[in-house]
């Protein structure tokens, strides 16, 4: 067998290493152009700098103390060694120390440079939370920031020292067992190996090397048990997070004692091991996990013993102190309740009084709305509709809740021919427009009726958009070069496509040298070999907003829902952004990570076209983003420099929102014997949705709260005890103006039945006249699925709604709003639109003349009064053309008897 050739291997490993390094370069070189490019230079080089801070002295430290150990261990092995071989080789074997030291130091600073930085920033930069901890009084900044970076160091001393005692054990080991003729010598006298080996002066040089390493590890494992008495905050042991009865009387007295004992134990190590007696300092060291025996025993006697017979008098202060710091990490502290009598009739009059809040109602659902933009929308293969966004705007002056989508290039959608790399790289370059439609306004077809549409935008609103090119999105997932040749196509125009130029000011310029750099960062030669690409060209990287937002701000979490905005004629996207901490103490960890504070401090506003990145301060009391402040001076902006026509769009995050109704639902207990027995606890409500039982969404709606004078917009959910159906409560976040980030929550009377959406739903089920119908239509090549059924508070009382879909099974059919049901308390009508329901459950069974005369005089002549009767007019005639098809004359007569009516009225309305 051929000895492998260390020369190539040398060669192949400097290979690789040029390689690695190079490609370091290269990204380093481009980020450094990018972060230019946003103005952010300084940003990227805080952390830089930060991880420098970090990486030069551990290495330093590290190596001088690894390299020193190291050239006395050899030193030790030379002087002893009797083979002149060895002596020779010291210089060899000094290297090899230096190698071994520079590698290790090399591996431990990197890592502490990739994942310590951010607690090192903290460490230099903490804030106080203005709030102590109950146990040992420290301010809770102290455990956000400090502790996390003191464990990192507390960490690392260990997991080197373990190191170094490990390498000097077996570089003894070697040493003896190298020069057998010199230290393995049996006494003749006695026979004893053990006392001959134990004897020999090698054995006792490693026991001179070994003993103040022992010690200096017992005294850090003392330094180790003082600052574990912290982590009894986040104890999972007890009834509830953190440090119940049995941690603070038990455990944290143990912790003291250990702690004390370590450094008892060290200087027992130090004094045994330098006298040679492995015996008493083996001895000794068994002290350390007796004690932990006996703190484990009697940690399970006086849970056992004492606390569990009388848990609830034991753990109740523990058990408040869990319910104030969760309330506190996830915001829940300043959430308003207010009772919801639920005692006023609903009437025809009252919901007129509140119109503003029934216009808006949601007929549509967001993912049917999807379907149909993709479908009616799309308008070519290669364009997408990635998500449906809800907002709210005032449009020809009314404040009305929309849907919005932003039209965006779908590479991934282009033919195969249609996929060179000139057109995914240089032709197709950005999406174009949005799409909107009111969400509570259907064709008489039943898709969305779409108010903003079409490719330029065409609206008959005062929305304008002058700037549709989407160059940046959640769709833009490659690189793109501008300003070519080639041109870009910008929209088609019939059997034509328009193309355009970018005239944005980002962009890295296309110099000689960087489309050699950008060739090698991209593993693309035609970069640099393109006769399409000039001196006028730029190359857009990171072009996904949140990929783009993250490379920036990479220690904020971002929510995974950005939406897009119009403002000023132009498209921006908002991405909701999060500080977050997973050492609040006492808080119960939510999910997978374990995050027990959080807040949405964080508004990102991402330029759809120029791709500039703006970072608001949203919540400048969260002591997190006061220290990123700190951190990066010039990276947050303050809320109020947002410009109006964007600011008037942020909302409340339904991410945050969500977590915080699954936490309060428990943490609404704040008695701490109601909380132990979960006697309160509630549940999130649920509901019938494509005709599975499932959660209810958290919904974005425009409503007037009680005791408040106008409309706002929204975000509610609605709960349920945790094994009942009934509704006892639901909760608001309000987003409006200065009533942003406002938590309120309504309780309804514990001794009144407010049906709960499922009720509701079980009613539907079994209302004979609904289901019929329902049967009817699901024997007719169609299928039909019921939207989000939606609670809508009104004057202290709950209005149901819930949209009913009907889809054909022929190919691409689309689902359409045929039906909307009405639930008031135990009165439910299922009509083609929203104000018939409305009608039939508020106004009783009276004709549609009767209905129409009615509402003539406040609608007579107005534009709002002659669409609502040509959408009764379209909706009689579907009902006469039914009844014919069932041979049904009478209802035919009487449904012809309603047209005829229905359109004299517009005649009149015409005239007038």
């Amino acid at each position: 067998m051929k000895k492998p050739n260390i020369t190539l291997l040398l060669a192949a490993f400097l290979i690789l290493l040029v390689i690695s390094v190079g490609k370091e370069i290269i990204n380093f070189i481009v980020d450094l152009q990018w972060f230019s490019d946003l103005n952010y230079l300084t940003v990227y080089f805080r952390k830089f700098l930060a991880q420098l801070e970090l990486a030069l002295p551990v290495f330093l430290i590290i190596f001088v103390f690894l390299y020193f150990y190291s050239v006395k261990v050899v030193n030790d092995y030379v002087n002893f060694a009797q083979d002149i071989v060895v002596k020779r080789s010291a210089g060899k074997y000094k290297k090899i120390g230096v190698y071994t030291s520079l590698f290790v130091s090399f591996l431990v600073s990197l890592y502490a440079a990739l994942s310590w930085w951010n607690d090192w920033l903290f460490f230099k930069n903490a804030v106080s939370f203005n709030y102590s901890d109950p146990i040992f009084k420290k301010d809770v900044g102290f455990y956000v920031f400090r502790l996390p970076f003191v464990y990192d160091i507390y960490r690392l001393l260990m997991v080197v020292l373990i190191l170094v005692i490990s390498a000097t054990v077996v570089a003894y080991v070697l040493m003896y067992l190298s020069d057998k003729t010199r230290f393995y010598e049996i006494s003749e006298r006695d026979g004893n190996l053990f006392r001959a080996i134990y004897n020999k002066e090698i054995l006792e040089k490693a026991f001179r090397e070994i003993a103040p390493l022992a010690a200096f590890f017992f005294l850090l494992l003392a330094v180790g048990y003082y600052f574990a008495r912290f982590q009894i905050l986040y104890s999972t042991k007890g009834r509830v997070f953190g440090a119940t009865y049995t941690d603070v009387h038990v455990t944290l007295t143990f912790y003291y004692i250990l702690s004390a004992l370590s450094v008892v134990v060290a200087f027992l190590v130090f004094v045994f091991l330098m006298k040679k007696n492995l015996k008493y300092a083996i001895i000794s060291v068994l002290l350390l996990p007796l004690f932990s025996l006996v703190m484990a025993l009697t940690e399970t006697a006086v849970q056992n013993l004492i606390v569990s017979p009388n848990e609830l008098d034991k753990e109740s202060r523990y058990i408040s102190y869990n319910i104030e710091y969760t309330r506190k990490g996830f915001g829940l502290d300043k959430v308003e309740e207010k009772d919801y009598p639920s005692k006023k009739e609903l009437t025809w009059e009252v919901l007129q009084k509140n119109r503003d809040t029934i216009d808006n109602i949601m007929i549509n659902d967001y993912r049917p709305v999807k379907q149909a933009y993709n479908q009616l929308q799309a308008l070519r293969l290669y364009y997408k509709f990635n998500d449906i966004d809800i907002d709210r705007y005032t449009i020809n002056g009314k404040y009305k809740q929309v849907f919005i989508a932003a039209r965006e290039i779908d590479q991934e959608n282009l033919s195969p021919q249609a996929k060179t790399w000139i057109n995914l790289h240089l032709k197709y370059t950005h999406g174009y427009g949005v799409v909107m439609s009111l969400v509570n306004d259907v064709t008489p077809t039943g898709q969305p009726e779409m108010i903003v549409k079409d490719i330029p935008p065409t609206t008959s609103t005062d929305i304008r958009i002058d700037r549709p090119q989407i160059y940046f999105g959640e769709l833009t997932n490659d690189y793109v070069i501008v300003n070519t040749k080639t041109g870009e196509f910008d929209y088609p125009s019939g059997d034509k496509n328009i193309q355009t130029n970018y005239k944005g000011t980002t962009g890295i310029p296309m110099t000689f040298p960087n489309r050699i750099l950008f060739a090698l960062y991209e593993k693309e030669a035609r970069i640099l070999l393109s006769a399409d690409i000039t001196k006028d060209s730029k190359i857009l990287i990171h072009r996904n907003i949140l990929e783009r937002a993250n490379k920036i701000a990479p220690f904020l979490l971002y929510d995974d829902d950005p939406y897009i905005v119009v403002s000023d004629g132009k498209l921006y996207w908002i991405i909701d952004a999060y500080t977050y901490s997973t050492n609040f103490p006492y808080s119960q960890p939510y999910g997978n990570v374990g995050i027990n504070y959080i807040r949405n401090s964080v508004k990102v506003v991402v330029d759809a076209y120029n791709g500039e990145v703006d970072f608001y301060i949203a919540d400048e009391k969260d002591p997190l983003i006061q220290a990123y402040k700190k951190i990066f001076p010039g990276l947050f902006k303050d809320i109020e420099k947002m410009p109006a026509g964007i600011r008037q769009h942020i909302r409340y995050p339904q991410f945050l929102f969500d977590i915080q109704t699954e936490v309060y639902k428990t943490y609404h207990m704040t008695d701490p014997q109601v909380f132990y027995n979960k006697e309160d606890a509630w549940d999130i409500a649920k509901e019938k949705f494509d005709n599975e039982v499932q959660y209810q969404e958290s919904q974005y709606m425009i409503m007037r709260l009680p005791g408040e004078q106008k409309e706002e917009f929204i975000l509610m959910i609605p709960y349920t005890p945790s094994t009942k159906a009934n509704m006892v409560a639901w909760m608001a976040a309000r987003m409006d103006k200065d009533n942003y980030g406002k938590l309120v929550v309504y309780k309804f009377p514990k001794n009144t039945i407010v049906y709960g959406p499922l009720q509701i739903e079980n009613m539907i089920d079994q209302d004979p006249n609904i289901s019929k119908e329902l049967s009817l239509w699901n024997q007719q090549g169609s299928t039909v699925s019921r939207g989000n059924l939606l609670v809508i508070p009104i004057d202290d009382s709950i209005l149901y709604v819930e949209p009913l879909y009907i889809q054909s099974q022929n190919q691409n059919a689309l689902p359409e709003v045929k039906r909307v049901i009405v639930a008031y308390k135990d009165q439910i009508a299922m009509e083609p639109t929203l104000e018939e329901s409305l009608k039939k459950v508020f106004l009783g069974n009276a004709t549609a003349p009767e209905i129409i005369e009615k509402t003539q005089e406040e609608t007579k002549g107005s534009a709002e009064g002659q669409r609502e009767l040509i959408i009764k007019a379209h909706d009689t005639y579907e009902k006469a053309v039914e009844a014919v098809k069932k041979g049904d004359w009478a209802s035919f007569g009487k449904y012809m008897e309603e047209l005829k009516e229905i359109l004299k009225l517009l005649k009149e309305g015409v005239k007038d």
